[in-house]
């Protein structure tokens, strides 16, 4: 069934603009000590870290194992990773940089203890990403 149009534009459900806009995920990945994480734990959009009383440096995979991962992707498309980090005591988590994959601003700035990290991949060519830290 095709969403109704009005004017160029659509309308979700009633149209009531109070209505809460809800989406879908798979449940949040995990990582704990310092490891190469996988394409699947950072495609996802959510990365619950633990990395106890350690602090963790996670490298990120390379970005041609992203574009397995995201194989319609094309240059300029993006996706947000959240890293929430539960560890305690000195428990930071660190990012370090895949192949292919650059900063583009304080993406490797470190993931304090009890607090939580977002940043921006994109796609800025085969085999090649930024990532942003953008909270």
């Amino acid at each position: 069934m095709a969403l109704p149009n009005g004017a160029g534009g659509y309308q979700v459900g009633a149209g009531n603009r109070d209505e809460t806009v809800m989406g879908a995920a798979a449940a949040p990945q995990t990582a704990t000590a310092t490891a190469t994480l996988t394409a699947a734990q950072i495609v996802g959009g959510m990365l619950v870290a633990n990395p106890s009383a350690t602090a963790a440096t996670y490298t990120l995979p390379t970005a041609v194992a992203i574009d397995n991962a995201l194989p319609n992707a094309t240059a300029g498309s993006t996706f947000d990773l959240f890293i929430v980090n539960t560890g305690t005591s000195s428990g930071t988590v660190t990012l370090a940089l895949g192949t292919g994959v650059t900063d583009g601003g304080n993406a490797l700035v470190a993931v304090a203890i009890t607090s939580s990290a977002a940043f921006r991949f994109r796609k800025t060519a085969d085999g090649a990403y930024t990532v942003y830290k953008i909270a």
